[in-house]
């Protein structure tokens, strides 16, 4: 087992990258998709409501992989349209397709994250925003979206977890990440505890990250933390002075 860490711990390494490549860039876009989209979500228009509801429910209620397919094969289908609008190099990269999947994947889950999150918002924050004048864009900028993202930043941490771990689908469109490598490994060497060096290395990369995201869990409540202030006890002596 070591001798085969040895020789193929590069390649492993090199797919761990490739794995952290994609995971950051997928979350990172879903969450600038996310926050437009949950806004559109709890307006009462249903013209606004629905289409975004439409796609939140597709991305939610399929399968990653059957989307991973459905975006790479699929785009097969149009090759001339693809090639005429110039975009037939984005879409036969299979690392291209796999970020774009997992983006419009997280962006569902974000999205229905931060909706939860904008609708639990006290409303009597909201409405002294409004008394003292505050116009919409300010009230949602220093009110509203400060309260939201404090109440949805431990389910987002969780929402990057599991994209880093449904990631490992990738590798089925030969995407060279992490358990892509540790497949072809495997195939040269026919050692099975490669496979436990893979989850061991998906297990590391959790643990660092979970570890940042509570420390800046911690950063944006810090202000809720109340220390114990110990009172002197009152005396006949202190009553008198």
């Amino acid at each position: 087992m070591l001798d085969v860490l040895t020789r193929f711990a590069p390649m492993l390494a090199d797919g761990a990258l490739i794995t952290l490549k994609i995971t950051l860039l997928s979350v990172s876009m879903a969450a600038l998709l996310a926050l437009p989209l949950s806004l559109m979500r709890i307006q009462e228009s249903r013209f606004l409501r629905w289409p975004v509801q439409l796609i939140i429910s597709f991305f939610r209620g399929t399968p990653l992989i059957a989307q991973l397919f459905l975006l790479y094969y699929g785009s097969g289908q149009f090759r001339p349209f693809l090639m005429e609008m110039g975009l037939w190099g984005f879409f036969r990269d299979p690392v291209n397709c796999a970020i774009l999947t997992f983006t419009m994947n997280s962006m569902a889950y974000q999205t229905e994250i931060l909706r939860g999150a904008l609708q639990s918002v006290d409303k009597r924050s909201v409405e002294a925003g409004k008394a003292m004048g505050m116009p919409m864009n300010l009230l949602y900028r220093h009110i509203v979206l400060p309260l939201a993202y404090r109440t949805a930043f431990p389910a987002l941490g969780n929402e990057v977890i599991l994209m880093l771990k449904g990631g490992a689908v990738a590798s089925v469109i030969t995407v060279m990440d992490l358990m892509g490598q540790t497949r072809r490994v495997f195939s040269q060497s026919f050692d099975i505890n490669v496979y436990l060096v893979a989850a061991a290395m998906y297990l590391i990369i959790a643990i660092v990250f979970v570890s940042i995201w509570r420390l800046f869990e911690r950063y944006l409540n810090r202000h809720q933390s109340h220390r114990v202030i110990r009172r002197k006890p009152i005396t006949n002596r202190t009553a008198l002075n």
